[in-house]
């Protein structure tokens, strides 16, 4: 694994922040976490690449907060082409 950031997927919508850290921090130091509100899902950072690759590896597929979690390398953000907005 070569970033420490994960993507979290399958949220329950009510996690809070304190909670995915008080889950995450059983494998390591958290150094972010960024919930997308309304979306289930979400962002942890951990410290190192070790640290997320063993979280990783415990949490995907586990259970919290009654659904299964996805857990995965996040991949970086792709750049949307620009939109033309064209009024007739």
């Amino acid at each position: 694994m070569q970033g420490s950031k994960l993507y979290v997927g399958n949220l329950d919508y009510s996690a809070t922040n304190e909670q995915l850290e008080e889950l995450f921090s059983k494998y390591g130091k958290v150094s972010q976490i960024d919930i997308i509100p309304g979306k289930g899902f979400g962002f942890v950072e951990m410290s190192d690449s070790s640290e997320a690759e063993k979280a990783k590896e415990e949490l995907d597929g586990s259970d919290f907060m009654g659904r299964t979690l996805k857990v995965d390398e996040a991949r970086p953000r792709r750049e949307r082409p620009k939109r033309e907005y064209r009024r007739y």
